[in-house]
């Protein structure tokens, strides 16, 4: 069945709109600012627009998929909801207290990221569990009414409820919900059960409090966006990108938003896999460039990384401990503060600087003219040459480089050097910045950068990639069609996708299987449950087992993936081979992950997983372009380029027009509407059948 799918990304700068034709095998895509006090008014105008372009009949549209940063960055700058905590008695201050680890050792003045919960509006109820789960002493319903009464008196809009050992037992907090939701009917209420139910007291309660503290946001958000396309004449339903990969509906998104944090950056790297999966590159090193950060995910085998847990709101960006720790399944990045926003100044040193800090889209980098007075990547990628002012954003928006000279004159006037000069060093420090976190991220996983394909994505990873890949030591790149808008395109072919877990403790050498295969198949059921109102569109599902291992005595685990179930009763003929089977999986991957395995010491498992993936049932035809005879460049203009030690008369193509067959030695620049492929005077181009360019570096002369 044909149709019209629509993709929306969120980001700090631009949003995305991509739709894609499955009848005709086509992508059309348009870019817009982010309206950032009201995202969905940006997501509707671009909307709006890219439907009129194309022709699109609000009905033919199936599906609309969405990512957004718009609940990290309330998690960034404090702008959530106010906040209430219900905890069993003398645990209100574990939010606070954390691990009493400081995350930078030498810092006198060292500050930890802020509880999302003040103290005065936490609360305690004497309901106890041990850690088996049997009840201690059991819910007063009149206890729990009052402590919550002062906090709603407080004016509290949500509540994040995390009672001791509720990954052993759930039946305290569901006991206080029931209570809760019939006395404050209007209370927004997070259980630590349904949200993180897994050992770890602080860890648990810092993701039950940021689920609460962005869930009336979120409400609002997702309300408004789905208001707004309806009055487009839309009615198909909005799916939503988490930070696993996956895609669930909305009311899934509704429920634990924090499930959404790092959606955007996880749709860049499923378009990456996707992408380089038609040429049968299985390794990558995923570059994401943006307006206002810039990430990297390793990929490999075909499958982005992932992880199950990372810290929001870092005091220091790569201080580990210095933010707050989020407890969901997410694709495994490395994100920066380096985008074609970031803003260079002069530091306290009086060198130049560059980022942290954005622009964003309001108001923008300087060239922009929306009163933006700060010089910015942009400026400079424009004063190089890289960027053509009559046809940025495809066009859509028009740039001055006037404005761009004067703003870099006056910064190059203080640090004492020419603009141009500063220019480059702009560029030259954001490639840095981003390699130097690509080398920490690569070697922390004992993997090494030169065995990886740099694929670069987003409106900047095309500018950035050549001298990116040379100062990390990759040769090869790979610029997928529709780069730009790839994060996009990504949310249109990521499967549906359902992650839950548990706490156990299990020793598979000789506990029941019976009761290991009993809590498997209830996660299992939980998976495919939420995944049921997808089955339309997406199927059929698979599951795959992992969990959480140690071994005995050891006081963190490893994450390693199980052999398919069942593993007691029908199908798992002998006990031993299965207990054997599980033991192996565990060893290997320690082995692998450590380089040997202790000596007769048994192996537990902690925390069950499961993850239940459906792919979608439609999907678009790929189909290899046609070779063709030679291509004349659409233009030239002056780019500076470092081998070159000054500005080179450079070819510029066009991508559209590019075909199987090109094949070029640099320097030149690729323009489509999203980005610029810049190649440098040691780059070399070719296009595959499949629409990449592979961008191969020689290396540099002695």
């Amino acid at each position: 069945m044909a149709g019209w799918a629509i993709g929306i990304d969120i980001g700090g700068t631009f949003t995305d709109i991509v739709a894609l034709d499955y009848g005709a095998s086509a992508l059309h895509s348009l870019k817009v600012l982010t309206t950032h006090g009201d995202p969905a008014e940006g997501v509707a105008e671009g909307v709006r627009r890219i439907v009129a372009t194309c022709g699109i009949g609000p009905k033919d549209v199936t599906r609309i998929v969405h990512a957004t940063t718009l609940f990290t960055n309330a998690l960034i700058e404090r702008r959530g909801c106010r906040t209430g905590l219900l905890v069993t008695r003398g645990f209100k201050d574990v939010i606070e207290i954390g691990h009493e680890r400081k995350y930078d050792l030498y810092d006198l003045q060292i500050e930890a990221a802020p509880a999302l919960v003040e103290r005065r509006l936490r609360a305690e109820i004497g309901a106890r569990m041990d850690a088996r789960g049997t009840e201690i002493a059991p819910v007063d319903p009149r206890e729990t009414i009052a402590a919550v009464g002062e906090l709603v008196r407080e004016g509290i809009e949500s509540l994040a409820v995390c009672l001791l050992h509720a990954y052993a037992s759930d039946a305290h907090e569901r006991q206080v919900a029931a209570i809760l939701r019939e006395a404050y009917p209007g209370l927004a209420i997070t259980l630590s059960s349904e949200v993180a139910p897994v050992v770890r007291e602080f860890e648990r309660m810092s993701t039950t409090s940021a689920n609460a503290y962005i869930k009336p946001l979120a409400s609002r958000y997702l309300d408004n966006l789905q208001r707004r396309l309806r009055d487009l004449g839309l009615r198909a339903d909005i799916l939503m990108m988490l930070s696993n990969g996956g895609l669930s509906h909305l009311g899934e998104a509704r429920r634990v938003p924090i499930e959404l944090l790092e959606s955007g950056p996880a749709a860049g790297a499923i378009s990456a896999a996707c992408y380089s999966a038609r040429d049968r590159q299985p390794d990558l090193l995923a570059f994401d460039m943006g307006g206002t950060t810039a990430k990297l995910c390793l990929v490999e085998n075909g499958q982005p990384s992932i992880a199950f847990g990372f810290e929001a709101a870092r005091q220091k960006r790569f201080a580990e401990g210095s933010g707050l720790p989020i407890r969901i399944t997410t694709i495994d990045l490395i994100e920066i503060g380096a985008g074609g926003g970031s803003i260079a100044s002069q530091d306290a040193l009086g060198l130049l600087k560059v980022g942290p800090q954005s622009a964003g889209s309001e108001p923008g980098p300087v060239c922009y003219g929306r009163g933006g007075d700060r010089p910015t990547v942009t400026d400079a990628n424009l004063l190089l040459g890289y960027l053509n002012p009559d046809y940025f954003a495809g066009g859509t928006m028009s740039i001055d480089a006037d404005l761009s000279a004067a703003a870099i004159g006056a910064l190059g006037d203080a640090l004492g050097h020419r603009a141009m000069d500063v220019a480059w060093g702009i560029h030259d420090i954001v490639a840095e910045n981003m390699a130097g976190a690509a080398r920490v991220h690569v070697a922390e996983r004992g993997r090494d950068p030169r065995d990886f394909v740099l694929l670069c994505t987003g409106g900047g990873g095309p500018l950035h990639s050549y001298y990116v890949a040379q100062k990390i030591g990759v040769r090869t790149i790979i610029c997928p069609p529709a780069a730009g808008v790839a994060s996009a395109y990504g949310l249109l072919v990521a499967p549906a996708r359902a992650d839950r877990s548990r706490t156990v403790n299990v020793r598979p050498a000789s506990d029941s299987l019976e009761d290991l295969e009993r809590a498997y198949a209830d996660l299992e059921g939980q998976a495919l449950e939420s995944l049921r109102p997808l089955d339309a569109a997406f199927g059929p599902a698979t599951v795959r087992r992992g969990a959480d291992g140690r071994y005995a005595g050891q006081g963190f685990s490893l994450t390693v993936d199980l052999p398919a179930g069942p593993y007691a009763g029908a199908g798992a003929d002998k006990g031993d081979a299965v207990r054997q089977a599980l033991l192996r999986a565990f060893e290997s991957a320690y082995r692998e992950k450590f380089g040997r395995t202790p000596p007769d010491v048994p192996i537990e498992l902690l925390n069950l997983r499961v993850s239940a993936t459906a792919p979608p049932r439609q999907q678009l035809a790929h189909a290899d372009m046609k070779t063709g005879g030679d291509i004349a460049p659409a233009g030239r203009r002056q780019v500076y380029f470092r081998e070159s030690a000054g500005f080179v008369d450079t070819p510029v193509y066009k991508r559209d027009t590019l075909h199987p067959g090109f094949d070029r030695a640099g320097p030149m620049l690729i323009e489509d509407e999203g980005s610029t492929l810049v190649v440098g005077p040691r780059g070399h181009v070719r296009q595959l059948p499949s629409g990449n360019l592979i961008v191969t570096i020689q290396e540099q002369q002695a």
